[in-house]
């Protein structure tokens, strides 16, 4: 009993160190990737939710004349450059370029990786329907599941365009769901 005790200790101590290491692996490949399984209609068509939404287009956005009136207030000459604002408008802005892939694109604005984490651990239908069903632990491939924490990050007062935010309503507008 002990020997079958001390095995499991030392399982979980490698998990504990090698899932992370897994995951810290785990690079942005950018919304079209995730099209290719997610544009079907008979699976949800998450990608025509997205694509229509604002968070599409939250770079190009930043290009608009009111944007840089926005930024002009806040002291920023062009918000399409700025960290200001690219925090906010850009899947991943900030992350050391190691982690993007090179189907990563910043002008997708904000996309499926800036709610659901970098997707080349999860991107494989077999990983995804195992997520699913809830036998792959989502942190070993760096899937997260969005959030009002999420989204708070980035729709908060600290906007310069806030607007209260009700998480329950938005939340429905770009609700998602795969089908059963």
């Amino acid at each position: 009993m002990k020997k079958a005790m001390s095995i499991l200790v030392i399982i979980g101590i490698i998990a504990a160190f090698v899932i992370p290491a897994l995951a810290a692996d785990a690079q942005y490949i950018g919304a079209k990737k995730c099209m290719t399984c997610h544009k079907a209609d008979s699976r949800g068509n998450q990608w025509g939710k997205w694509e229509n939404s604002p968070h599409a287009k939250a770079f190009e956005v930043l290009k608009s004349d009111q944007a840089k009136e926005v930024g002009k207030k806040l002291g920023v000459a062009d918000p399409s450059t700025d960290d200001k604002c690219l925090k906010c408008h850009v899947t991943a802005h900030g992350v050391p370029a190691a982690q993007k892939a090179d189907t990563f694109s910043a002008d997708e604005g904000v996309g499926c990786e800036a709610c659901h984490g970098p997707g080349s651990l999860y991107k494989s239908m077999k990983v995804m329907k195992d997520l699913t069903a809830g036998t792959q632990d989502p942190k070993a491939v760096a899937f997260v599941k969005g959030d009002k924490a999420n989204c708070l990050k980035c729709h908060n007062e600290q906007s310069p365009t806030y607007k209260p935010f009700d998480f329950e309503k938005r939340w429905a507008e770009i609700a998602h769901n795969i089908p059963k």
